[in-house]
C-alpha cells in the first residue's frame, strides 16, 4: 500500500483521471441517446438506404447527420469507434476502488461493530460483487432478452438484494460503493462483450459481402439501452459516497432503491420526451418522488438510537475531550498513529477543546446523527460514548 504523498497524488491522479474519462464516456452515451431519438425521416420524402436525419447547429457552423439503413455499400476510409471510454473509465474506476478501499479495507470497507469478517476476506467480498454481479446480469440479459419488462424487474430486485446483502456485511460506505462499481461494471462489460463484438461482426459482414446476424444486433441494442438508464443511478452512488446522510442511513439500502427507481423514471422521460412523446407524469414522479426520498430520510423514526445518557448529568469537557482521545485521535491528529494516514482527513485535527467547539455541529453529524464515524467503529467507540458525547455536542450547539 502506497502512503505519504506518494500515495495521496496517485489517488489524486486516479480521481482525475477517472472524472475525465467518465464524463467522455457519459457525454457520448447521451449524445448518441439524444441523436437517435430525435433523428427524423427527410423532409423532402423517403431516400433509399437513409432511415433518417438530423440538422443542427453548434460552434457558428451546422451539421447534417444521416442514419443509414442497415450498412453503407462501402465503408468510409475513417469510421470512429466509441469503446476507449467505457473500457478506461472502468479501468481508472476499478484502479481507484482499489487504491481507496481494497488496500485500506480495515477502515473503509469493515464495520467492526457488526461484522466479523477479515480485511482479506471484505476485499474478497468486494471483487465477488464485481465478477458475479456480471455474469448473473449476463445470464439474465440471455435468459430473459425476448421479455425486457421481467428482465427489468428481476435485475431491480437483484440490485436491491446485493444492496441489503452488502450493508450486512460490509461498512455501509463500502456496501454502497460496491454496488455502484458492479453496475459500472456490467456496462463497461456490456460494450466490451456485447455491443462492440456485435459491431465489429456487422462491419465484417459487410466487408465479405453477407448479411449481418440480427440477434447480435438486437443484443447490443438491449445492453446500450440498460446502459442509458443505468447512468443515473450510477452517477448517484458516486457522487453519494460524499453524504453520509444516504450510506449512513439505516435503511440505506432502500433509499437507495428508492432513488434508483426515480432517477429512473425521469431517464425514462428523457427518452420518450425525444421520440416526440412528452410524459410529463414521468418527470414528475421523478423529481416528487426524489424530494420524498431525502425526506423520509430526515424522519426523527429513522434516525439512529442511541441510548438515554445515564442520570441526565452534565458532561464535561475533559470527558468529551477523553473520549475523542480514544476513539476520533488516531485520524484526526497533527500526527495520525492509523496506518496509511499521513495526515488528518480533511484536515480536521480535534487535539484541543477549541478544536472540538469548532466543528461541533460537523462532529454531530459525522458521530450522532448518522454514525459514520469513526469509519467503521474501528476504534470501538461504545453506545454509552456516543451517548455521553452527543448530550455535550447538543447541549454546545443549543446555545
Amino acid at each position: 500500500m502506497l502512503t505519504g504523498w506518494i500515495g495521496e497524488w496517485l489517488n489524486l491522479l486516479l480521481r482525475w483521471a477517472h472524472l475525465v474519462i467518465g464524463a467522455a464516456w457519459i457525454g457520448a452515451s447521451f449524445y448518441f441517446n439524444w441523436l437517435n431519438q430525435h433523428v427524423r425521416p427527410p423532409e423532402g420524402g423517403a431516400v433509399a438506404g437513409l432511415k433518417g436525419e438530423l440538422w443542427a447547429v453548434h460552434g457558428g457552423a451546422f451539421y447534417r447527420v444521416h442514419k443509414i439503413d442497415g450498412a453503407p455499400e462501402q465503408l468510409p476510409s475513417t469510421l470512429h469507434w466509441f469503446k476507449y471510454e467505457a473500457y478506461f473509465t472502468w479501468v481508472t474506476g476499478v484502479l481507484l476502488l482499489a487504491a481507496t478501499y481494497w488496500a485500506n479495507a480495515r477502515a473503509y470497507m469493515l464495520d467492526t461493530s457488526s461484522t466479523a469478517l477479515s480485511p482479506a476476506a471484505a476485499v474478497g467480498v468486494g471483487v465477488a460483487t464485481l465478477v458475479v454481479g456480471w455474469v448473473v446480469y449476463d445470464g439474465l440479459c440471455r435468459t430473459l432478452a425476448r421479455r425486457p419488462t421481467a428482465l427489468a424487474l428481476v435485475g431491480f430486485a437483484a440490485t436491491t438484494v446485493l444492496a441489503w446483502g452488502l450493508s450486512q456485511v460490509l461498512s455501509d460506505r463500502a456496501a454502497y460503493i460496491h454496488v455502484g462499481a458492479m453496475l459500472g461494471t456490467c456496462m463497461a462489460a456490456n460494450v466490451f462483450f456485447v455491443i462492440i463484438p456485435g459491431q465489429r461482426a456487422m462491419v465484417d459482414a459487410m466487408v465479405k459481402g453477407e448479411a449481418a446476424d440480427v440477434a447480435r444486433g438486437e443484443a447490443g441494442a438491449l445492453r446500450s439501452l440498460h446502459n442509458n438508464y443505468l447512468t443515473f443511478p450510477v452517477l448517484f452512488i458516486m457522487v453519494s459516497n460524499h453524504y453520509p446522510v444516504t450510506w449512513g442511513h439505516p435503511y440505506n439500502w432502500a433509499l437507495l432503491a428508492a432513488i434508483s427507481l426515480f432517477a429512473i423514471a425521469i431517464r425514462h422521460w428523457q427518452n420518450l420526451r425525444g421520440r416526440g412523446e412528452d410524459q410529463r407524469w414521468l418527470l414528475a414522479v421523478g423529481v416528487l418522488g426524489i424530494l420524498a426520498t431525502a425526506g423520509v430520510s430526515r424522519w426523527p423514526s429513522a434516525a439512529v438510537s442511541l441510548p438515554a445518557a445515564d442520570g441526565g448529568d452534565a458532561v464535561s469537557m475533559v470527558e468529551v475531550q477523553q473520549i475523542v482521545a480514544r476513539r476520533c485521535l488516531t485520524c484526526h491528529a497533527t500526527r495520525p498513529t492509523f496506518e496509511g494516514l499521513p495526515e488528518a482527513p480533511k484536515g480536521l485535527v480535534l487535539e484541543s477543546p477549541e478544536d472540538i467547539r469548532r466543528v461541533a455541529a460537523q462532529i454531530h453529524a459525522q458521530t450522532i446523527a448518522t454514525q459514520v464515524m469513526p469509519l467503521g467503529n474501528v476504534t470501538q467507540m461504545t453506545e454509552e460514548e456516543r451517548a455521553r458525547l452527543g448530550q455535550w455536542l447538543e447541549a454546545t450547539l443549543a446555545r
